[in-house]
């Protein structure tokens, strides 16, 4: 474990926001996939005293996050197609109503998993690629012959000012140094393009409600962001925020009483049993909690 300053303001001065609930040295694979429900473990979780930045501190090294992101596998995932697409689809519109159609522009998606967001943007006109860690996934995306790239921004050849549009769906919460991500995000935009970035909103007031039990506090989160320090970090990397808001998500019930399981295990076999017993383990409804956020920001011309 390695202690950190600061990725927003450089200092390192802070307060424990949540103690650590697991060994500093407990760091499994499994808890990186996007599925996985454990929720209520990760290392301590501090706040810097100066911008409000929370964060995990001490933390994995960046080379151990980066060789679990690169190592994981996530079937489950792929199982929840349907309402990733439905999501997206309904992100993509609100994107569109700002940045405008997608007319042949180019677009990048950061952490792409396995290319449904992608899938989605290339439907709707949007000259759309990716770029992800995650050897199993970026395989999975192009055997749906998606240009999903292997890697990341850091190693992936892209040319500078070549998109019109990047988005970051559920990533910078992960990122060992969001700062330089969103750094690298901007030269990779052409002058007047924008970058969306999609994350859970520590300061909701179902997260302070939950304090200790809220369900995002996880082993792969390592920054909690929020209204004030995502557009702080934005404008930070020379983003303008033009909108900033709360969006939610679509999931099937099925998958939806996995969730809940996380929680609590007897009231997620219980959910199990209703949903299946209804014959509604594949129907996808809208979950909006009000504990997730997605910030457009975009590069000056």
């Amino acid at each position: 474990m390695i202690t950190v300053p600061c990725n927003l303001c450089g200092r390192d001065d802070y307060r424990v926001r949540f103690p650590a609930t697991t060994e500093p040295d407990a760091l499994r694979v499994d808890a990186f996939r996007c599925t996985h429900a454990g929720y209520g473990h990760h290392p301590q979780i501090v706040e810097c005293r100066h911008c409000g930045l929370v964060y995990a501190n001490p933390r994995w090294p960046t080379d151990t996050v980066l060789e679990a992101y690169t190592s994981v596998e996530d079937e489950t995932y792929v199982e929840e197609r349907h309402g990733r697409e439905l999501t997206f689809r309904h992100h993509l519109r609100r994107i569109e109503r700002i940045v405008g159609p997608a007319a042949g522009r180019a677009l990048l998606d950061v952490g792409a998993y396995i290319g449904v967001f992608v899938e989605v943007a290339a439907a709707a006109g949007w000259r759309a690629q990716g770029v992800e860690p995650s050897s199993w996934a970026a395989a999975e995306a192009q055997r749906r012959g998606l240009a999903v790239h292997t890697g990341t921004l850091d190693s992936v050849d892209l040319p500078p000012e070549s998109f019109d549009l990047i988005t970051m769906w559920d990533v910078i919460e992960h990122l060992s140094d969001p700062a330089a991500e969103l750094a690298r995000a901007r030269r990779l935009l052409r002058p007047g393009g924008w970058l969306v970035a999609h994350t859970m909103d520590i300061s909701a007031p179902l997260a302070r409600i939950m304090g200790p039990r809220w369900p995002w506090l996880m082993d792969m989160h390592i920054y909690y962001f929020d209204r004030r320090t995502l557009p702080a970090m934005f404008t930070a990397n020379g983003l303008r925020v033009v909108w900033q808001g709360t969006q939610g998500r679509y999931l099937r019930l099925g998958y939806l009483a996995t969730r809940v399981g996380g929680l609590n295990a007897g009231l997620g076999r219980l959910a199990g049993a209703v949903v299946d017993g209804l014959g509604l383990h594949e129907a996808a409804v809208p979950v909006n909690f009000g504990d997730l956020i997605t910030c457009i920001g975009q590069r000056p011309f």
